[in-house]
């Protein structure tokens, strides 16, 4: 009598967000052939898992771009699972309507000093105090007076003016006019150590789960909506539509470009102390 063999299991991270649930669906819900791989789905704010990540825990694991600064010895970017915002992303937000001259010197909430949205804040404005602040709780410190201005990730992008807060500026729209690519928030990271093979499958069932979510949308959204922190479904769509979609099935040329200029801009600004190696898995 054969053994029956026990799949090899590959421990997946991402954030408790509405577009990586999204772009996870196939997968956590065994709706894709996983050619005798188990994936197991880990849930964590993604500055945690940037910093996890950073010490090598994680072996498949969505990460900030700016955090990949500080991984590609370690770690190559799979070809899908990018959150770009293509002419959107991260908002700076006040109390009171400001021009960004009046951003300088300022206390500014921030979600981590890995993450992608504080690097582009400090390309846009260097002079700034960080407060690092849980992302879901910098509309809250604004609103309180607690800081001068907020700079918001995932949903808080859609809800600000709900909370009578004013758009002092879009960190997207800003990185479009001045380079005329997408700015390049988020990727999907594989540990090279799982060797080339694996990685290719790794990078076969993403691409594949992506796919399903995306032509399988009212199913997706609904799986994702539990997720949503507050979101009605036609905002949740909303949010999804921006980070999911065609970028995110494959970086193409564009997208690559983005991410090296990115991390270069980084590092010509003495923000990011070191040049960056950006491999993809499969180039």
């Amino acid at each position: 009598m054969t053994a029956a063999v026990t799949p090899r299991t590959i421990h997946v991270s991402h954030s408790p967000d509405s577009d990586d649930a999204f772009m996870f669906y196939a997968l956590a819900e065994g709706k894709i052939d996983t050619e005798g791989l188990r994936y197991v789905h880990e849930l964590q704010d993604i500055e945690s898992l940037n910093q996890r990540a950073r010490r090598g825990e994680l072996e498949v694991t969505a990460v900030s771009i700016h955090a990949f600064a500080y991984l590609a010895d370690r770690y190559a970017l799979l070809p899908s699972g990018a959150s770009m915002g293509d002419r959107y992303g991260p908002r700076l937000v006040a109390r009171t309507p400001l021009t960004r001259a009046d951003v300088r010197g300022k206390r500014i909430a921030v979600p981590g000093p890995l993450t992608s949205a504080y690097l582009a804040l400090r390309l846009y404005e260097p002079d700034f105090e960080p407060v690092w602040t849980p992302f879901d709780r910098i509309e809250d410190v604004v609103e309180a007076g607690e800081v001068d201005l907020g700079l918001l990730i995932h949903e808080g992008q859609l809800t600000y003016a709900d909370r009578g807060l004013h758009l002092v500026a879009d960190m997207g729209v800003w990185w479009f006019e001045e380079t005329g690519l997408p700015l390049p928030l988020g990727g999907n990271v594989v540990r090279k150590d799982l060797g080339e093979e694996l990685t290719a499958t790794i990078a076969r069932h993403l691409h594949a789960s992506i796919a399903y979510s995306l032509s399988h949308r009212e199913a997706a959204l609904a799986h994702s909506m539990q997720y949503a922190r507050g979101l009605d479904p036609a905002k949740a769509d909303e949010f999804v539509g921006m980070y999911v979609n065609d970028w995110t099935l494959d970086y193409g040329a564009r997208g690559r470009e983005a991410v090296r200029l990115f991390l270069r801009r980084g590092h010509e600004a003495g923000v990011i102390p070191h040049a960056v190696d950006v491999t993809f898995a499969g180039d």
